[in-house]
């Protein structure tokens, strides 16, 4: 009679288990905002991170723009001012909301700081003389972009980043 063994699934499930309630635990602490959850990710500069199963998961660095906005018209929106993001913070009036809107800039490989192309036909409406400066680093990428609402195209890639930029009346 042939031997039985236990099912594969059977003994890898308390390492899948243990994995679970420790990432579902560490994801709550960080939504608390717990500084143990984020002291114990890891930093940028510390790479690829190893798992229980031998392999290596990609480690998201820790995003940090600088915004330098100049002649918005509104005392409050000038000047400069600094945003975390993963996890959200810094200097910004609402870092989450801000986080958002770049993530959402950013999806689908699309580059919310690339400049409008060269030719690019642009309708002749004047958002005003506001110019934003954005440098530091988002995902992994240096980033040193100018912003300005000289003309429709400008206006709407200024529009795709609020609020990490400020709402500006046209």
């Amino acid at each position: 009679m042939p031997r039985r063994t236990a099912p594969v699934a059977f003994r890898v499930r308390p390492l899948l288990t243990l994995t679970m309630v420790t990432s579902t635990a560490a994801g709550l602490l960080s939504l608390l905002g717990a500084p143990e959850a984020v002291a114990a990710e890891p930093s940028a500069t510390t790479g690829p991170s190893a798992t229980a199963g031998g392999t290596t998961a990609a480690v998201r660095p820790r995003d940090k723009l600088t915004f330098t906005v100049t002649h918005s018209g509104r005392a409050a929106h000038d000047g400069s001012y600094t945003l975390r993001c993963h996890p959200p913070g810094g200097r910004h009036a609402a870092p989450s909301r801000a986080c958002a809107a770049l993530d959402r800039a950013t999806s689908q490989g699309r580059d919310p700081f690339k400049p409008v192309a060269a030719g690019a036909t642009c309708t002749m409406i004047y958002g005003g003389p506001a110019t934003a400066r954005v440098t530091g680093t988002w995902q992994g990428r240096k980033v040193d972009a100018r912003f300005s609402r000289t003309n429709g195209c400008e206006v709407a890639r200024w529009n795709s980043l609020v609020p990490a930029l400020p709402r500006m009346s046209s």
